[in-house]
């Protein structure tokens, strides 16, 4: 049951933090929607910032396995796997709840360099930079580095542009960026 409750709890933070942001939604609120007590979540999350730290290492983690596993499932060859990460953005950038990237928004609410918050976002995007060269690589790309930069920015420029214009296509348009890029 405590596991549960954890899990529960930052469940529950996770899905506020994303839907309404981080700093808007409020401990009471949290322990509200989990019908816990402030004891409880303390318990857990000594602090907000180490529930707000714990909720993006949660998402990142989602986040790393949905693409990894897309990605392996939809493509054999790495080019394509690179192409493929592409089409997993333009999904979740579908689903109705979509309200941007956590690890943006966060950032853009935790602006200050040296905040933990910014410097987690910061290691998500680094670790998914490392993922895009590393397929960048496997296809044998000239200047696999360069390239997943590249990359990274069509990615999380569609995002952003889809998170302030619903439906816009932005995906797809980075995308076929991406495959004259890949050329």
């Amino acid at each position: 049951m405590t596991r549960n409750l954890k899990d529960h709890i930052l469940q529950t933070a996770s899905a506020l933090f994303y839907s309404q942001g981080i700093k808007a939604t409020g401990v009471d609120t949290i322990v509200k929607a989990a019908g816990t007590t402030k004891m409880s979540l303390y318990k857990y999350f000594p602090s907000k910032d180490d529930l707000i730290l714990a909720h993006l290492q949660k998402s990142g983690t989602e986040m790393r396995t949905r693409i990894v596993d897309a990605v392996d499932s939809r493509a054999t060859l790495p080019k394509q796997k690179l192409l493929a990460v592409f089409d997993v953005f333009e999904e979740l950038l579908a689903i109705p709840e979509f309200r941007g990237c956590p690890f943006i928004n966060a950032s853009a609410e935790f602006a200050e360099e040296a905040n933990p918050v910014q410097q987690a976002s910061a290691e998500f995007y680094d670790g998914f930079h490392k993922l895009l060269t590393g397929l960048a690589q496997k296809a044998g790309i000239k200047n696999p580095e360069l390239v997943s930069k590249q990359l990274l920015i069509l990615i999380a420029g569609a995002i952003v542009t889809e998170q302030m214009q619903r439906q816009s296509g932005a995906m797809a348009t980075a995308r076929q960026a991406a495959e004259r890029l890949l050329e």
